[in-house]
């Protein structure tokens, strides 16, 4: 049973940061594209930032030079360092990665969503 465990959301004021972690648990062979995605009320489920086994990353335009996504392979975790940040960035975060298990394929899996608010 893989689970996604997201960590870091809460309050903030506009400019201010947070930083997010994700921790990927159970019988993991190998977690290769990992990403944040964002869902805020009343629209679609948007992809922020991903970042491949390699380290590659790729973000959304409207938050290119306020987050970095990075990830540590050894502890299965990945993390999103958001700065800068602004209302419009109020949503319920998501952890996805993409998994391997023993003797399964890959698969894609969720996390449970943590709050980012972000207000004055």
């Amino acid at each position: 049973q893989v689970q996604l465990v997201e960590s870091g959301g809460g309050l903030v004021q506009p400019g201010g940061s947070l930083r997010l972690s994700c921790a990927v648990s159970g019988s993991i062979v190998q977690a290769y594209n990992m990403g944040w995605y964002r869902q805020a009320p009343g629209k679609q489920r948007e992809l922020v930032a991903a970042i491949t086994d390699g380290g590659d990353t790729n973000y959304a335009d409207d938050v290119k030079g306020r987050f970095t996504i990075s990830r540590d392979n050894a502890k299965n975790t990945v993390y999103l360092e958001m700065s800068s940040l602004k209302p419009e960035d109020t949503a319920v975060y998501y952890c996805n990665a993409r998994i391997r298990q023993y003797l399964r394929p890959s698969d894609y899996y969720w996390g449970q969503g943590t709050q980012v608010t972000v207000s004055s």
